[in-house]
């Protein structure tokens, strides 16, 4: 079961700099965000611990470099169903497809939006044709992305 995504929480000065600390490196150790921030190491662990229960921290994910993983080519593919009733079936199905690192349900002309990560593009190719065999999958539309300008998180 998900939990709902459309509640919001308050956060105060301390959870900020927690959070800020955290998007900086997930793995900056706890108590050196409590010498920062002038308050104990166990109170920041149960700020960490609250920030999750509320689902603000999903999981500490350390980024990877794709390129040097063998990963060089990007590329967001808007798909098209043939029925909208087709969505849960197309999501199933594409999250068996390890290279899809992202899935969007949109609005706009695509139903949903994926990004996809593959070696070179023989590899898209191979993953594009495994894309358009599932059921339910009308058409699809794909941008190889030359290079990335921006990538962060927002500031909370």
């Amino acid at each position: 079961m998900r939990l709902s995504d459309t509640y919001t929480i308050d956060l105060d000065g301390i959870d900020k700099i927690i959070l800020k600390e955290l998007m900086q490196d997930a793995k900056t150790p706890i108590a050196k965000i409590a010498k920062k921030v002038g308050v104990s190491s166990t109170a920041i662990h149960q700020r960490i611990k609250k920030m999750e229960a509320h689902r603000i921290v999903l999981n500490a994910v350390t980024p990877l470099n794709y390129k040097v993983l063998g990963y060089k080519t990007t590329a967001y593919v808007g798909v098209f169903l043939d029925k909208s009733a087709h969505y849960k079936d197309a999501i199933n199905a594409m999250e068996k497809i390890m290279e899809i690192t992202e899935a969007h349900f949109t609005t706009g002309n695509y139903a949903i939006f994926i990004k996809i990560l593959c070696r070179d593009n023989d590899h898209l190719m191979q993953v594009l044709r495994k894309i358009q065999e599932i059921n339910g999958i009308d058409r699809t539309e794909t941008i190889i992305s030359l290079e990335q300008s921006i990538s962060r998180q927002i500031n909370p």
